[in-house]
């Protein structure tokens, strides 16, 4: 770190750091304040972190039921309690980032996330997994606002295109976790020693890095723990009809990442006998990939094209895994890289769309609104498979909750269109009117 001398206002050398300043306020100590290349890097670390944490027991579920000896619908349950939980930890920790500053916020959640993840390193019984998908979805819900938060306000004082790209960093941070928490999980575990401790070792030290970050984020907050009071996340006004439409996006694009996350891994094993943890973490982590190589298209393409699309080839991927029911290899993969790119396209535009709009004071709270929604996404069709299957098969449950939810996303992608060329003419038409008018 560079230091240049200068003279204070008493006429005495002092000392100027370049990349940080302090910051006191009278009558409280100086805290050290990042800089904006250091805020961004810490919310992108910790949603790749805590997300990758959330993420890494989906490939090893039918090693653990095997294991454990519980129903697919106590399986599907596991899974959907992080979703479950995450909902009131997002209505409670969104908006107290916004009073309370994001340091304490995101410090809480490193604990609550290294909490779930030992839950799983001693797993010795269904209710340590439930234990632990909990604590992963409080972890996740206390820092999805405020950390993405972190990553897209520091683009207020820039151009459009900044911000633009500011909201692909950050969406792609959240999928970048999603995917990579599968994928190492299921190699690890497939060719690592210790594979079933190896993954959440790696993952509490990450936790340690991204505590050390953390540390180095300015305490700004207006309330304390003793002042402060719950309050429910509230979305302004003048932006509700845009986030509806971003929430409905949303969760379909959810719906679809939750299916294959919540139930391929198992539909594998018993459709196909050479079925690895590798292989199912693969294809998990395939399908997010591509996810996030769609994403940064939201540069050329507008928000409500991308979502339109997003949603087209989403709807396409599960009719296909619905006819199939997950009896191929080559068809799932197919289908997931498909579902993965319209994954990338209608979650970024929905994302990219909201972030254009929403003032600075609420970000916290509207990113939590929004977030809420795409967990509820991911876990209730979830749920519904779990219910499914005590009349079905668990193959026969995927492909009736993939051919509806395929044709939940052809419709929105039809309404959105429809609705977006109606305003489109209606725009024309007043132009066009005001034109003869000025003549």
């Amino acid at each position: 770190m560079l230091n240049h001398r200068v003279l204070s206002p008493s006429g005495k050398p002092a000392v100027r750091r370049r990349r940080s300043l302090a910051v006191p306020a009278r009558g409280a100590r100086t805290e050290h304040v990042t800089t904006t290349r250091g805020q961004v890097a810490t919310g992108v670390a910790l949603l790749i972190v805590l997300t990758a944490g959330a993420y890494i027991p989906s490939p090893l579920y039918p090693g653990y039921q095997a294991q454990l000896g519980f129903s697919d619908l106590t399986m599907i349950l596991i899974y959907a309690t992080f979703a479950l939980v995450s909902i009131p930890a997002l209505l409670l920790f969104g908006p107290a980032s916004d009073v309370l500053g994001r340091r304490k916020v995101l410090l809480a959640s490193i604990v609550l996330s290294g909490a779930g993840s030992l839950c799983f390193l001693w797993a010795g019984s269904t209710f340590s997994l439930f234990l632990g998908r909990a604590f992963h979805g409080l972890a996740l819900g206390a820092v999805t606002g405020p950390a993405t938060a972190c990553v897209i306000e520091t683009s207020a004082v820039h151009a459009n295109k900044y911000k633009i790209w500011a909201s692909v960093l950050a969406s792609s941070a959240f999928v970048a976790g999603t995917a990579a928490g599968p994928f190492f999980a299921g190699v690890l575990a497939e060719w690592a020693p210790l594979p079933g401790a190896l993954p959440y070792l790696v993952h509490l030290g990450l936790l340690v890095v991204c505590w050390v970050l953390v540390l180095g984020l300015p305490r700004v907050g207006v309330a304390s723990l003793r002042t402060w009071r719950p309050t429910a996340p509230r979305v302004p006004r003048k932006i509700r009809h845009l986030f509806l439409a971003a929430a409905t996006t949303g969760f379909l694009s959810w719906t679809g990442a939750g299916i294959f996350l919540a139930t391929i891994p198992t539909v594998l094993e018993r459709t196909l006998p050479d079925a690895t943890t590798a292989m199912t973490g693969s294809v998990l982590g395939a399908m997010l990939l591509f996810s996030m190589a769609t994403q940064p298209l939201i540069v050329g393409i507008s928000p409500i094209r991308m979502q339109i699309l997003g949603l087209g080839l989403i709807g396409a991927s599960l009719a296909v895994l619905a006819l199939d029911g997950g009896g191929s290899i080559d068809v799932v993969l197919g289908s997931a890289v498909f579902a993965g790119a319209g994954h990338g396209l209608a979650y970024g535009g929905a994302t990219a769309m909201l972030d254009g709009v929403t003032p600075a004071e609420s970000r916290g709270g509207v990113n939590a609104s929004l977030y809420l929604v795409f967990y509820l996404g991911a876990g209730v069709p979830a749920i519904a498979v779990g219910v499914l299957t005590s009349w079905w098969s668990m193959e026969t449950a995927v492909s009736w909750m993939s051919a509806v939810a395929a044709l939940a996303s052809v419709a929105a992608s039809g309404g959105i269109a429809l609705v977006w060329t109606r305003r489109r003419r209606a725009r024309r038409h007043d132009a066009a009117t005001s034109e003869l008018a000025a003549t």
